[in-house]
């Protein structure tokens, strides 16, 4: 085989297809675009959304409420299930709280909320705890430590 041998494979190159050129090729004359109208003209784009002076739906509809983007999220735990997934006197931070199974995501930090009772002596540490968990937390010989 020699260089002047080669060729593409047979149907990966394609024409262009040539429109508004001539009646033979079958795309002559108004070239697809039918007669007249907007969309026939050069530059005759419609924006998406645009339904032909009616007023869009996304102006119809009533707007509500607003959606703070600066908000932290939290991603919340319970006493009561570290009291179940952590035995007496362990270190709970936020990787062994995933690691438990706990969260499967973090969000913008971990908060622990005082649902439930706690007995276990355990070192939690959180970005942010309700006042009723970190009293469980210290009643139980516990520390309650902000990350």
């Amino acid at each position: 085989m020699n260089l002047h041998d080669l060729s593409p494979m047979e149907g990966s190159k394609k024409t262009r297809k040539r429109i508004g050129r001539g009646p033979a090729s079958g795309q002559g004359k108004t070239a697809g675009k039918g007669h007249k109208g907007q969309k026939a003209r050069s530059g005759g784009s419609i924006r998406p959304g645009f339904e032909g002076g009616q007023m869009p739906l996304q102006r119809r509809v009533p707007k509500r409420g607003f959606t703070n983007i600066f908000r932290t999220e939290y991603a919340t735990v319970s006493v009561a299930d570290l009291e179940a997934r952590f035995e007496d006197g362990a270190v709970v931070d936020v990787d062994a709280i995933v690691a438990s199974g706990l969260l499967k995501k973090t969000l913008d930090g971990v908060k622990i909320l005082g649902n439930g009772e706690i007995t276990k002596k355990l070192d939690v540490k959180a970005n942010a705890f309700s006042q009723t968990a970190k009293a469980k937390i210290e009643a139980a010989g516990g520390k309650a430590e902000v990350m």
